[in-house]
């Protein structure tokens, strides 16, 4: 493939992800490391919050010069506050079945897995484990499910999600159900926009094209440029918030880490606006899945780099990570640039409502930070941090190019910042912990000196005391 076949506007995958394109920019990541010249003149440009090319993200995480490196991680945390401030984003994730006809090397659902306990949730189920997890204080859901057109048809999906939103328990609600399932028709996504759906979500697992084949041995995920060419399909379908990540420890990282941003250009090239998220899961043991086997893992110092250069490069995009990591690393990167964590999560099908048998497993993937969400809500405000329940740009409309819009000009805020309190508040009133009240309320009346515009303050102390009388649902 030669130079000139790359083409972030081309809806063709082996073109807007070209292979020589990365092999040319590792190349020259490389031979710039130490060039302090361009190096500064990258952080510069990184400095006027309006992104970098893949070209210039890879010359970053590539940088040996120390005191280079150290204004990387500065930068990514003003970056971050800058666009995000101290909010972050509470989710779950709700398994819906585990069968799978894909032969994917690193996942325990792999069809010739005989041992791992295949389940479906049933729609009563489905409610039970909703129920869980309202009871815990989660407004916002994840959707998983395994591929497999017989098992987990798109009509199952979508009921599942009109059942998710039609129950209403207590002062419980799931307001904003994400979904994440396979590569699937254009004409099936627009049923899950009209469905209701937040942000879709679909891993790449790795953007190397021979790499992924070989991952993928069986099944139709095989299909390299299928699956590539999801998100375009997506946006086709209406869907204007899509979520991308890869899973590190597959493949190079530094390859990982190119092609992520060249899908980020290509979505902002054909579509106009980029992805709403991205997400950085690393590989983790799981049924019988040795990490091990794959020799291209990361270490925490590469990993928390690596999420300060995705912020820089695209400051204006949401991050995820997810109890796949530690407390630990999870502090570490919450600074550098991630924007949403899950909490007292399950990745087993079912095991929320009760507790899986230890006999009877089902989960994806070891979970190392198990925490409650009581426990993460009260870390994260000691830290400093509000947790967030808000799901209110997606259900007044603030969208795709809307959104990024708001969020590139630094308006977002307006919204984000009273909204983020109020779901807190919520939160405190009907689940906290008593430790997790206190805390909260002292943090709430804190950050309430932030907010200045005089009529957003009166509104949200107005909209705080509705919510102390029984009042739920308030949002800018």
């Amino acid at each position: 493939m030669n130079q000139s076949m790359y083409d972030p506007l081309s809806k063709r995958a082996e073109e807007f992800i070209s292979h020589q394109e990365i092999q040319e920019t590792l190349a020259y990541a490389w031979e710039n490391r130490r060039n302090r010249k361009l190096i500064e003149h990258i952080l510069k440009k990184a400095a006027e919050r309006k992104g970098l090319s893949h070209r210039e993200a890879s010359v970053l995480l590539d940088c040996e010069l120390v005191d280079c490196n150290q204004q990387i991680q500065e930068l990514a945390q003003q970056l971050k506050r800058d666009f995000y401030g101290n909010r972050i984003v509470m989710f779950a994730p709700l398994y819906l079945s585990n069968y799978c006809v894909n032969g994917c090397v690193y996942c325990p659902y792999h069809k010739k897995n005989q041992h791992i306990a295949r389940k479906k949730l049933t729609q009563d189920e489905v409610r039970r484990e909703v129920i869980a997890l309202q009871d815990m204080g989660h407004k916002r859901l994840a959707l998983e499910a395994g591929e497999d057109p017989v098992n987990n048809p798109i009509e199952y999906i979508l009921e599942c999600i009109d059942t998710i939103y039609g129950i209403h328990h207590k002062n419980g609600a799931i307001r904003r159900v994400n979904v994440n399932i396979a590569a699937t028709t254009k004409e099936n996504y627009q049923k899950l926009k009209n469905a209701g759906i937040g942000t879709y979500i679909l891993f790449q697992e790795t953007y190397h094209k021979e790499s992924y084949e070989k991952l993928h041995p069986t099944g139709p995920k095989h299909d390299y440029a299928y699956h590539t060419e999801a998100m375009d399909r997506a946006m086709e379908g209406g869907i204007d918030d899509v979520g991308l990540g890869v899973l590190f420890g597959l493949e190079l990282y530094r390859y990982e880490f190119a092609g992520l941003l060249m899908h980020t250009e290509h979505l902002e090239a054909a579509f106009g606006v980029g992805p709403h998220t991205i997400s950085v899961p690393r590989i983790k043991r799981a049924d019988d899945i040795d990490p091990n086997v794959f020799d291209n893992g990361i270490h925490d110092d590469i990993f928390a780099k690596l999420v300060a250069c995705i912020r820089i490069a695209v400051p204006y995009t949401g991050m995820i990570i997810s109890t796949r990591e530690s407390k630990a690393c999870r502090e570490r990167v919450l600074k550098l640039g991630i924007s949403q964590i899950s909490g007292g999560s399950r990745t087993s099908v079912g095991g929320y409502a009760e507790p899986e048998p230890e006999d009877d497993c089902s989960e994806q993937f070891d979970v190392s930070d198990k925490r409650t969400l009581d426990e993460v809500v009260n870390w994260l405000i000691s830290l400093g941090y509000i947790p967030s329940f808000c799901t209110a740009c997606y259900r007044e409309g603030r969208t795709g190019d809307r959104f990024m819009s708001l969020c590139k000009s630094g308006q977002i805020v307006n919204c984000c910042h009273p909204n983020a309190l109020m779901t807190l508040k919520e939160y405190l009133m009907d689940y906290g912990s008593e430790g997790t009240r206190k805390i909260g309320e002292e943090l709430i009346e804190k950050e309430l000196l932030h907010i200045t515009n005089d009529r957003a303050l009166k509104l949200t102390k107005e909209h705080l005391l509705r919510i102390e009388e029984g009042r739920r649902d308030f949002r800018f």
